[in-house]
């Protein structure tokens, strides 16, 4: 009998998930196959991996580019995105809320001009993970898997990086202003897959980003007989020995001269190219220089963008905490997602807000709110993602999930799948050990337009 998952009303060759490598799972199945035709084992395996090698690999999402805005310390979804305005006041809080272009729909009074382009985004209200200390949330909600004591996961930068490699001769993955976790890296997977960092602030005055300069005294022609001189080394080294360390080395010095050889890519990092308008537009300030430098890189061709921005781990002052932090995240968010539009690139580019975790139901004794994993906010935007949409229900109190409860797996499944990438392809951890890129994930149809 066809399995379940591999009926389609269309051909079956439609259905991006039935290309599957050979894995532990389908291996005796496969064996049983290979016995009953005319074609040895072996042979069945290499027509498969041929025709996978085409099928399988990539298929054609519907987004090209993630630019991922993490709010580290986990922001209250109460204040934010997931407010209760009939909920008691030591749930709801002090804070007032502001009607969105989303129907009945509300956000907190510190989002009004996000609350203004609500109609372009889907906001998740059911999140939910059981990981209340930061790290492990932050793991989570940076892989999709739940942190192991045996092996780390790949960040969806590293993977998106060791996919799809470099585009425009620019870094496939970039932090800004640098790498933010340990959770942020390549786990498992090779260090060539790390991602570029910036090495200062996009907002600091003077701005520049770290090595993308020619060292004093050293002209193009010099440039490219270094360049050859290094290239003899490695290639003298690599035939003596075959190590990580030197694949990553290796990587890093023909992107590094990509990058640097490449004036349309350097141009990528210059903010100060903006119009006026278009700067003071997202505000001249950490949250907006950040954004436009991540709008500028992914129209440039960089895969995946990823930006942190404020400290949200409030279990003091919470009212004051957003007050201070939000309003510029606010004209710069909603500046970023009115920008893509008129540029035509939220078409084929998604915007994530997520944080490691929300805060607890109740104000505390400090007018603050503490870890709360249990259900919090994820906003989307563009890529294929469905317009003007809530997905999911937190209950009266914002305490757990009512509706559509959602885990990191089947988000981090679903944001692949619009990248062209099926979650569970397997990679090589090391000892050759097969491990899916999502374990247990689905894509989650209701968040797509």
């Amino acid at each position: 009998m066809q399995p379940a998952s591999q009926k389609t009303t269309g051909t079956w060759h439609d259905d991006p998930a039935h290309f599957r490598k050979v894995s532990r799972r389908n291996f005796l199945t496969v064996g049983a196959l290979a016995g009953i035709g005319s074609l040895t084992l072996p042979e069945l395996l290499m027509r498969q991996a041929q025709a996978e090698q085409k099928n399988y690999d990539h298929f054609k999402g519907t987004a090209s580019s993630i630019i991922h805005i993490f709010l580290p310390g986990g922001m209250a979804h109460q204040e934010s995105f997931d407010p209760k305005p009939y909920a008691p006041i030591e749930y709801r809080g002090e804070m007032k809320q502001i009607q969105t272009k989303i129907p009945g729909e509300m956000f907190g009074e510190t989002l009004a001009k996000t609350a203004g382009i609500a109609d372009k985004l889907t906001v998740i209200r059911s999140m939910t993970h059981g990981e209340a200390a930061h790290e492990r949330g932050t793991h989570n909600m940076f892989t999709g898997y739940r942190p192991s004591p045996a092996l780390q996961y790949p960040s969806i930068g590293s993977v998106i990086s060791h996919e799809y490699g470099p585009r425009n001769n620019l870094p496939p993955y970039v932090c800004i202003p640098s790498l933010p976790n340990i959770y942020a890296g390549t786990g498992y997977l090779s260090s060539a897959f790390s991602p570029f960092s910036l090495g200062s602030d996009p907002a600091a005055g003077g701005f520049k980003v770290q090595d993308l300069g020619l060292p004093n005294g050293v002209d193009d022609s010099r440039f490219t007989t270094r360049k050859n001189m290094l290239t003899a080394v490695n290639d003298h080294f690599n035939k003596k020995e075959k190590a990580d360390g030197l694949t990553a080395m290796n990587t890093f010095y023909d992107r590094a001269y990509s990058l640097i050889s490449s004036q349309a890519a350097r141009e990528a990092f210059n903010i100060e190219a903006e119009p006026a308008a278009v700067r003071d537009e997202y505000g001249r300030n950490t949250a907006g220089a950040r954004m436009l430098l991540a709008r500028r890189l992914v129209q440039a061709g960089v895969r995946l963008v990823n930006l942190t921005y404020g400290g949200w781990d409030m279990h003091n002052a919470i009212v004051q905490g957003f007050r201070g932090q939000m309003p510029a995240f606010d004209q710069a968010f909603a500046a970023l997602i009115t920008d893509l539009e008129r540029t035509g690139l939220l078409n084929d580019t998604i915007v994530m807000i997520s944080s490691e975790f929300g805060r607890t139901p109740k104000i505390n004794a400090q007018a603050g709110r503490d870890h709360w994993p249990k259900v919090f906010s994820v906003v989307l935007a563009g890529g294929g993602i469905k317009r003007g949409s809530i997905f999911g229900l937190s209950n009266s109190t914002a305490s757990e999930p009512e509706e559509n409860p959602i885990g990191p797996e089947d988000l981090f499944y679903t944001l692949y799948n619009c990248l062209g990438i099926v979650g569970d392809k397997e990679l090589m951890a090391p000892g050759d050990r097969p491990i899916e890129i999502i374990d247990g994930g689905k894509v989650r149809k209701e968040l797509l337009a």
